[in-house]
């Protein structure tokens, strides 16, 4: 009994292990755009509650062809990117326009990615940063006191 059941499981694994197929990838083809960004991580730092949450990702094609971004996804609906409306050609530069929306007190950390035709198909970049809210000014004033008349 011992035997069928060991010969049985070196069965299952041989089987399991032929049955993995190997997978083929395609050469990057040499004359595809190419995607060189300044920073990938943008770093807020502390912004203001309701503060200015624009910042944008700058980038060039160092490859061949020109670079056309289909389309770009955020992590979440509080980040906003816009995308180059035109291709950008060998050589030139292209900014990917992020909006956080600070009316929200924390920190945050989004991930943004971009599709392309670029030898990088899918590429993922990364906003982070503190919105923190303003500290009122403590009103030292007298209390307004309502006069009966």
């Amino acid at each position: 009994m011992k035997k069928i059941v060991t010969l049985l499981f070196i069965g299952l694994l041989t089987f399991s292990m032929n049955a993995q197929q190997q997978e083929t990838t395609t050469p990057a083809d040499p004359n595809a755009a190419a995607f060189e960004f300044e920073a990938e991580v943008i770093d807020y730092g502390k912004v203001e509650f309701n503060g200015d949450g624009v910042r944008k990702f700058v980038f060039k094609n160092t490859g061949k062809s020109p670079l056309v971004i289909s389309r770009i996804q955020s992590s979440c609906g509080c980040t906003v990117p816009k995308k180059p409306t035109e291709p950008i050609l060998p050589g030139e530069t292209g900014e990917i326009e992020v909006k956080y929306a600070t009316n929200r007190a924390g920190g945050f950390s989004k991930m943004i990615t971009v599709y392309s035709n670029a030898t990088e198909k899918v590429k993922r970049l990364r906003i982070k940063g503190i919105v923190v809210k303003s500290e009122s000014p403590v009103d030292k004033k007298k209390p307004m006191v309502s006069s009966k008349v």
